[in-house]
């Protein structure tokens, strides 16, 4: 496996990619109640659209607000540090995919700066939430199926790990994820999704621990 250098967000020495994911400011202040926009819910399919009604009815029911929070930044650079990956990753998966947590490298890094919401189609988040347990992709060009991304072409990407956020009533409020433009030996693979998957409950842990209204 190629190694990040010894400054892992020194500028790259290609030019970086001419495009970030959207970036939108989000301020862990709102603790009232909150509900999705309307068009959230009108513009999915039923059961996508009960879904996402389950996971804002039960955020609310735990005082989590959807903003971006420093627990779960910590919560994300610790991971992305275990895992030895440039971006790491909380996300709940509303009417968009919204990055409570986030780990990046440095605005003058070079690297791709990236903000705090997302396409609900982009990436590779979306197949967590279908399949329900982790995703680990040493090298997202090795299958068809995860190599044809947005995520691939706006950041780079060449490797992927993910596990969902499932709450003991069932309902996956989203994933923790980690990103990294360089692929991962097949051998990484298991220690790689450990460390996700644990982070996952850590997470599920932090989440537990709010006070329920």
């Amino acid at each position: 496996m190629s190694q990040h250098p010894s400054d892992p967000y020194r500028t790259p020495q290609t030019a970086p990619p001419a495009r970030s994911l959207p970036r939108r400011d989000m301020r862990d202040t709102n603790r009232g109640p909150f509900t999705p926009p309307a068009t959230a819910l009108t513009s999915q399919r039923p059961e996508q659209s009960l879904e996402l009604a389950q996971r804002y009815e039960l955020l609310n029911r735990l005082g989590v607000p959807p903003v971006a929070n420093e627990d779960f930044d910590e919560l994300a650079r610790d991971m992305a540090t275990q895992a030895g990956f440039l971006y790491g990753f909380v996300n709940l998966f509303l009417e968009e995919q919204t990055f409570v947590g986030l780990h990046q490298p440095p605005a003058a890094s070079g690297f791709v700066i990236v903000g705090r919401t997302m396409s609900r189609d982009h990436g590779w988040c979306p197949e967590v939430m279908a399949r329900k347990k982790a995703l680990p992709l040493h090298d997202v060009h090795a299958s068809p199926r995860f190599s044809g991304n947005a995520v691939v072409d706006a950041v780079g990407i060449r490797s992927y790990f993910g596990a969902p956020l499932i709450h003991d009533s069932g309902t996956v409020l989203g994933t923790v994820c980690v990103i990294d433009p360089e692929k991962r030996p097949l051998a990484e693979a298991r220690r790689l999704r450990d460390i996700v998957i644990n982070a996952s409950a850590q997470v599920m842990d932090h989440i537990a621990r709010a006070p329920v209204r």
